[in-house]
């Protein structure tokens, strides 16, 4: 049951148990998918009742969305290492396919990053106020474009806006492929029922990967092809 509820008193405190709450929902996370964790539970895992946690949150999604926030800020802080150590030694023409390799690499790495992702556009930003909402938009412009600062500092003839590009179009190719990829049991049962409907069962790391180089093989080229930079 719940503990009973004592407001906190400081700022201190309140960042305390908002931290509480956010580290309770994230170790949910790694038990289960997004679709699954509930407010409920949450509350009930942190020990506090539902409207106490509300205090902090104003909904589920917005906690979610706070991790997602964090998560995708060390998505980039890896990457910044990730991407120098790969590609600085590379040919220019083997970059464009080796960082794709690194970035769908990193993802898969993050299976709970890709899955909310993958709930983000549909489901976490559908029950969240203007003031939240605005919010995790402004972090999310700030990791994307940080992401492609070092995509075009590596890739020089893409350019800061093809980049952004890029990097805009490698979410959302993450969040499609990650939810084609973690078929329902009934899809799965079809699948190995009849080996026909194989061809569309997905690996999510090497099919994000291809997908990743024929975006950003297509960005170079409409940007002026094979120039690479140095």
């Amino acid at each position: 049951m719940p503990s009973k509820f004592q407001r906190a008193r400081s700022e201190e405190q309140r960042a305390a148990r908002r931290r509480a709450i956010l580290d309770t929902a994230a170790g949910m996370l790694a038990e289960m998918p997004v679709s699954q964790v509930t407010l409920n539970e949450l509350s009930r895992r942190v020990g506090l009742a539902k409207s106490n946690v509300l205090r902090y949150f104003e909904s589920r999604e917005d906690v979610l969305l706070e991790l997602l926030a964090t998560a995708s800020g060390e998505l980039v802080d890896h990457l910044e290492q990730t991407l120098t150590d790969a590609l600085d030694a590379v040919p220019p023409a083997e970059r464009p396919d080796r960082l794709a390799d690194r970035l769908a690499r990193a993802l898969a790495e993050r299976p709970v990053l890709c899955d909310l992702i993958s709930a983000q556009s549909a489901v976490l930003e559908r029950n969240v106020s203007p003031q939240v909402a605005a919010q995790y938009k402004r972090a999310a412009i700030a990791h994307a474009s940080a992401l492609a600062t070092l995509v075009a500092a590596r890739l020089p003839a893409l350019g800061e806006s093809d980049a952004f590009r890029f990097v805009a179009g490698a979410l959302m190719v993450t969040g499609a492929v990650w939810t084609h990829a973690h078929p329902s049991a009934a899809m799965v049962a079809a699948y190995e029922a009849d080996p026909a409907l194989a061809v569309l069962r997905l690996d999510f790391a090497d099919t994000l990967r291809e997908t990743l180089e024929v975006l950003l093989s297509g960005l170079l080229a409409r940007a002026g092809g094979s120039g690479l930079g140095s």
